[in-house]
C-alpha cells in the first residue's frame, strides 16, 4: 500500500524491465493482446476445462501427448512447427474446445507468466475480457502490475494499448505514481475512438495482416467479446 492508503497501479512496458518492479506484493495481469491473451480467454469462456501455458513448442507436444490436450500455439505469428493449431481465438469456437486441456505456447505471452511466477496472483488480460479484468482488480484492493508482453521484449502498441485502458477504467481506486502508467493511458485516451484504425501504424498489426488476421486483429481488440477471468493456478490458467 501506498501512503495514499490506496493499492499502487504500475505498468510494465516489456518483459525486460519487469525486474524493475516489485513482482512479489503485486497481482499481475500479463497481457498479450495479439493474440495469447484474447484466446486464453476465448478458449475458457467457450468451456475449456483449463489452458496449461508452456514456453517450448517441445513441452507443449509432450504434455499435450501426455494429457491428451490439444497443442497449439504460434512463434512469429505462425502456427509453429509440430503443433496442429495456431494461436486465433476463431480456432476454439465452443464445439471444439468445451471441456478440453488447451496447452498453449507463444512468441511471448507465456515468456512473461512464467517470468511472473512469484506474484501474488496473476491473472491474464486482453480486449476481449477487459471488465472482468477490471472489476476483479478493484475488489481486490492490492497492488496491481500491468504487464505487457510486448514483442521480443521491445515494447509495442497493442499491449501498451490495453494498459492504458485499463488505467483509464480503474485509476480512481489506485494511487497512480508510474510514468509509464501515466503514459500508457495518455496513448489509450488519443487511440480510444478508433482503436482499430489506430493500430494499423503498429508492426504487429503489419506482421499479422500480412497473414490475413485483420478479423482476429479486430476480434482482439474489441472489448468484452469473452468476458471471463482467467486465474493462474498450479501452473495453469482456469476460469476464475
Amino acid at each position: 500500500m501506498t501512503e495514499s492508503n490506496k493499492p499502487s497501479l504500475e505498468v510494465c512496458l516489456s518483459p525486460a524491465l519487469l525486474h524493475l518492479f516489485d513482482v512479489k506484493s503485486s497481482i499481475v495481469v500479463i497481457i498479450d493482446v495479439l493474440r495469447a491473451t484474447s484466446t486464453i480467454c476465448t478458449a475458457l469462456h467457450n468451456g475449456a476445462a483449463r489452458v496449461i501455458p508452456v514456453a517450448s513448442v517441445e513441452e507443449c507436444v509432450n504434455i499435450g501427448r501426455a494429457i491428451g490436450g490439444i497443442t497449439a500455439g504460434e512463434r512469429d505469428g505462425k502456427i509453429a512447427e509440430g503443433l496442429v493449431h495456431g494461436n486465433s481465438p476463431f480456432e476454439y469456437p465452443r464445439e471444439f474446445i468445451e471441456n478440453k486441456t488447451l496447452v498453449l505456447t507463444t512468441t511471448n505471452g507465456t515468456k512473461l507468466l512464467h517470468m511472473a511466477k512469484d506474484a501474488v496472483q496473476i491473472i491474464t488480460g486482453s480486449f476481449p475480457n477487459i471488465s472482468a479484468v477490471c472489476e476483479y482488480l478493484v475488489a481486490q484492493k492490492q497492488n496491481v502490475l500491468l504487464g505487457c508482453a510486448a514483442w521480443k521484449d521491445r515494447v509495442n502498441m497493442e499491449d501498451t494499448l490495453f494498459a492504458g485502458a485499463v488505467v483509464n477504467r480503474i485509476k480512481a481506486h489506485f494511487d497512480v505514481n508510474c510514468d509509464s502508467a501515466i503514459a500508457a493511458e495518455a496513448l489509450y485516451t488519443s487511440a480510444k475512438d478508433d482503436i482499430y484504425t489506430f493500430m494499423k501504424q503498429a508492426s504487429h498489426y503489419q506482421r499479422l495482416a500480412k497473414y490475413g488476421l485483420e478479423k482476429d486483429i479486430h476480434y482482439c481488440l474489441t472489448p468484452d467479446g469473452a468476458n471471463v477471468l482467467p486465474l493462474f493456478k498450479n501452473g495453469e490458467l482456469v476460469a476464475g
